[in-house]
Formats: C-alpha cells, sequence, structure tokens
C-alpha cells in the first residue's frame, strides 16, 4: 500500500503536523504512516489520530509519496542511513530537524539519487492551528515540491519560503519562538503570586494578557512599537516596567538570546 505522507520520528511536532492535515481534510488517518521506537509515541498516533504506526523506519519511507523526516539532529544520520535504499527518488523529503542542511540529507541518503529535499521549520502553535512555518528548497527540489509542502504546513500555518541559507534565522526566530513568550508569561504569573494573587489568578490574567496582545498584534495595522506607546502613558505604571526593564538592558538580552538560538543551529549543522 502506498501512503500519502510517511513520517520518520512520530514526536511533538509529526503530531502537531498530523493534527492539522486531518483537521483541515488535506488527508485521512488511513493515508498517513508514522515510524518510531517509542511504543508510546506509536500507540498515540495509534489510538488518539488512528494512524498507522510502526517500528521500522524503511518500512515507512518505502511506502510514501511525501516523507516527512521528524527526528533529532543527533538522530538524522543514523535515520538517513536506514531510509535511503528504501525511499524512492520520486519521494518529497520534507525535513524539520534544525542545523541539517539539505546537502547533508541527500548525502546521506545516498544510492546515487537526486533527492528532494525541502527544509522546513515549523513551530508547535500548529497544535491549535496558529502556526509559523519556514520553507527552504534544496538543490534538486521543484516549484511543485514547494506547493506541496506549503499545502502540508498550510493546514495549520502561515507559510514563508526563505533561502536556506536564512533557515537557522527562521529556527531562532519563530521556531524556539514559541519558548520566549512562554518564558515571558511564566514569569508574569510568578510576579503575580509575589503580589498576592492566587497561582489560578495570576495564569489567568497572565495568559489572557498575552492572547489579547498577539491578537491586537496581528490585527492592528499598528507597529508593535507604537502598540506599546499607546500603553505607556508618560510617568504611570507601565512607564515604570519598561523603564525598569531598559535599565536592565533587556531588549539587548533578548536579542542576543535570538542570535544564540541562530548559532546553535548553525552548530547543530557541523
Amino acid at each position: 500500500m502506498t501512503y500519502e505522507l510517511g513520517i520518520i520520528g512520530a514526536g511533538n511536532m509529526a503530531e502537531a503536523i498530523v493534527r492539522g492535515v486531518i483537521r483541515a481534510g488535506l488527508f485521512e488517518p488511513g493515508q498517513i504512516i508514522a515510524a518510531d521506537v517509542s511504543p508510546q509515541r506509536r500507540e498515540l498516533f495509534e489510538r488518539e489520530l488512528k494512524v498507522r504506526s510502526i517500528e521500522e523506519n524503511a518500512q515507512a519511507a518505502r511506502q510514501a509519496k511525501v516523507l516527512l523526516l521528524s527526528v533529532k539532529p543527533q538522530q538524522m544520520q543514523a535515520a538517513l542511513a536506514g531510509i535511503g535504499a528504501a525511499a524512492d527518488a520520486r519521494t518529497l523529503i520534507i525535513s524539520i530537524a534544525a542545523g541539517i542542511g539539505s546537502a547533508y540529507i541527500e548525502h546521506h541518503l545516498g544510492a546515487g539519487k537526486n533527492w528532494r529535499v525541502i527544509r522546513a521549520m515549523p513551530n508547535t502553535p500548529m497544535l491549535v492551528g496558529e502556526g509559523m512555518v519556514g520553507l527552504a528548497r534544496g538543490t534538486h527540489a521543484t516549484a511543485d515540491d514547494v506547493a506541496v509542502a506549503r499545502k502540508i504546513f498550510e493546514s495549520a500555518a502561515a507559510v514563508l519560503e526563505v533561502g536556506e541559507d536564512k533557515i537557522d534565522a527562521v529556527t531562532a526566530l519563530s521556531g524556539s519562538g514559541p519558548a520566549y513568550f512562554f518564558y515571558l508569561v511564566e514569569n508574569m504569573a510568578r510576579a503575580g503570586i509575589e503580589m498576592g494573587l492566587t497561582a489560578e489568578q495570576s495564569h489567568q490574567l497572565a495568559t489572557r494578557t498575552a492572547l489579547g496582545a498577539a491578537k491586537l498584534l496581528t490585527t492592528s495595522a499598528d507597529s508593535p512599537e507604537e502598540l506599546r506607546r499607546k500603553v505607556t502613558s508618560p510617568g504611570g505604571t507601565t512607564h515604570a516596567a519598561i523603564t525598569h526593564l531598559e535599565g536592565q538592558n533587556v531588549a539587548r538580552a533578548i536579542v542576543d538570546a535570538v542570535l544564540a538560538a541562530e548559532r546553535r543551529g548553525k552548530e547543530l549543522g557541523k
């Protein structure tokens, strides 16, 4: 049997992608096959997603028209060695591994084939249909291949095509980005508790504030700077908070943190 989508590595990000394509009606569960060494992950895919799940990577590679590589960067070489001989040259390869270049994937798949590889960097908000994905095509990937990948990810995300030299920046900004916001909200809620609010109250206040702010950012014609200015009355409470952040050079720390994520992405590819 041939499957529309095969998955190597049924982790959280693969789960988000599968939930997105099923929810959008792009693929039926029976058109997807997933391979993972973890019995728990296979069981989750079978029970919750109704997706056939197996242990052997080669079997998934042999039967899929599109193959999603969703393993950790450190596991990629071993995964590729096991599927290169099984996959067909007509199979479109989509990798979501940080730092692993398309040339690396083409080389380690081997078998003398012109592998069509697209690198993608999604983020976890795909789980709620609000993801962001950067796409970059490898040497042999075509515009039609990009269109196929775009359709898969647009089931639960906005998609931006970039050159492969920019994919590490995409990883640092949007791939890792949700964690930066979670970190901010986590510590806003912590401040609420220190001010005497309950944990539940602090959580609700911080998370709903983040949700509303995000909606304003994506729907308003104003820039983030202008939106911030409108909240910050001179001499007011917000001004006191922003002044403290500026005194701690938090703006530079945020920029440096994102740049550190980009550097780590480049290191993973060496």
